[in-house]
């Protein structure tokens, strides 16, 4: 369950048109290599994420779907599109996800929470919302028995070159240190025990290179993002999810 985050953007698959990939497959992927390794049956998978979500809306659209497939493990994972909104009632968007969670542990079902991300640069802003955020999530998880998806604690995280063009989203090598991030969330064993190294040492950004870097940011990306908030309209509309059916994972 969620938004762009959980969807996979931008980590595309090569051979899929208009298909991301994402932290969530992979992490998919790794449970079940783990299971068909030890004689088990490959897990079933279901991805109901769509880009553009805030979190209310998540829970209202994707729950039910979600507990109609009677899962072991719920990823309940968004909240960062509300915390860009300037208006955003962080009381409430907690509130609503401490009774989905509830719901959830009331099936049975293992729930896998994800914090915020520390923000660096032009968003660095949104950072003590993300700090409030981030401790209703904890307090959540020890009030539920929830697994939390530590992103703020991912240190490698901090580095700009695992971010996409508009500094929201993962590129591949970050989809796979959240998966494994994932991983040691769920009490797991990481399948790279080097998942949060940092990358090497980057050449140092010139005052001349970043303006111009934060110009292009905001005319390419900023710049739709605000037309969408005037004119009510999300990256979201009209689209799916890529997997909303629970399938035996890999899919064929």
């Amino acid at each position: 369950m969620g938004d762009s985050f959980s969807e996979g953007l931008w980590d595309p698959y090569p051979s899929l048109d208009d298909t991301q990939r994402g932290w969530a497959d992979r992490l998919a992927t790794s449970l079940s290599e783990r299971r068909t390794a030890g004689g088990e049956p490959a897990i079933e998978y279901a991805n109901l994420a769509i880009r553009g979500r805030l979190l209310r809306p998540i829970i209202a659209e994707q729950l039910d779907t979600a507990l109609a497939m009677k899962p072991d493990l719920v990823s309940l994972v968004g909240g960062g599109n509300d915390i860009l909104r300037p208006g955003v009632d962080l009381e409430a968007i907690c509130a609503a996800l401490e009774d989905a969670v509830a719901k959830i542990r009331a099936t049975g079902a293992d729930v896998l929470m994800g914090t915020g991300f520390k923000a660096g640069g032009t968003l660095a802003w949104t950072n003590g919302r993300v700090g409030v955020y981030n401790a209703n999530i904890w307090s959540i998880a020890r009030r539920r028995g929830a697994h939390v998806l530590d992103l703020w604690g991912t240190r490698s995280l901090f580095d700009f070159r695992l971010w996409a063009g508009d500094r929201i989203h993962l590129l591949p090598e970050g989809h796979e240190r959240v998966k494994n991030a994932a991983l040691v969330g769920l009490g797991l064993p990481p399948d790279d025990d080097t998942w949060d190294e940092p990358l090497p040492p980057a050449p140092r950004q010139t005052r001349i290179e970043a303006t111009k870097a934060n110009a292009a940011w905001a005319k390419e990306h900023v710049a739709p993002w605000v037309k969408r908030r005037v004119t009510g309209t999300s990256s979201g509309d009209g689209r799916t999810a890529k997997w909303p059916t629970a399938e035996p994972w890999p899919r064929a």
